[in-house]
């Protein structure tokens, strides 16, 4: 299994540095290399949830950069009631959010209704070979993005479902039935 005990902790368990605060100050300020201070100790975790929202790797390269080009312009509203890593958090959710939506609407502009399917990810192949096995971050990459981004804010991220739905733009209720939907297929990948 390739998901990471510290990967999988919730936001608000994140232990925040005695520099923190002073660095998100300074940065503010202008003070790349405070910045820098922090882009290093938050951007591993920043890419892992962008990689599990995205389910591709190379997006979430990309919404790992977007999300610090956005931390750098909202530094100055950062006001310390959270901690910085539970901001950031908040931020990066946000951010792939964001993405994944103005993609849907792309989507939904330039297809048309005789080409194209539902917009959602078909699972893969089962795999060929008897002792192959889809491992846990295939399968979650594999479930519909619905599914699979309230999957990982509530599963791996900590989230609750009233959470969620803010976040989302849906009913707890939406947000408790999509978890339910991607438990089940996520069982049905694994055993496979």
């Amino acid at each position: 299994m390739m998901v990471a005990i510290q990967d999988s902790l919730p936001p608000y368990d994140v232990q925040q540095t005695p520099t923190e605060p002073t660095d998100a100050a300074l940065a503010a300020g202008g003070d790349r290399r405070a910045f820098e201070r922090l882009y290093r100790a938050h951007v591993g975790r920043v890419y892992a949830l962008c990689a599990r929202m995205a389910a591709d790797r190379a997006l979430a390269e990309e919404l790992t950069q977007d999300v610090f080009v956005r931390v750098w312009e909202k530094l100055a509203s950062f006001r310390g009631e959270s901690s910085f890593g539970t901001w950031i958090h908040r931020v990066a959710v946000n951010v792939v959010l964001n993405r994944l939506q103005a993609e849907k609407r792309d989507r939904k502009r330039s297809a048309s209704s005789d080409d194209e399917d539902d917009g959602i990810a078909a699972l893969p192949a089962r795999p060929t070979a008897p002792g192959d096995r889809m491992d846990l971050e295939r399968a979650i990459a594999a479930l519909p993005p619905g599914a699979r981004r309230v999957f990982v804010l509530h599963d791996v991220e900590g989230f609750r479902h009233e959470e969620i739905a803010e976040q989302l733009g849906i009913t707890s209720g939406g947000s408790k039935a999509q978890l339910h939907r991607a438990r089940l297929l996520l069982r049905e990948a694994l055993n496979a």
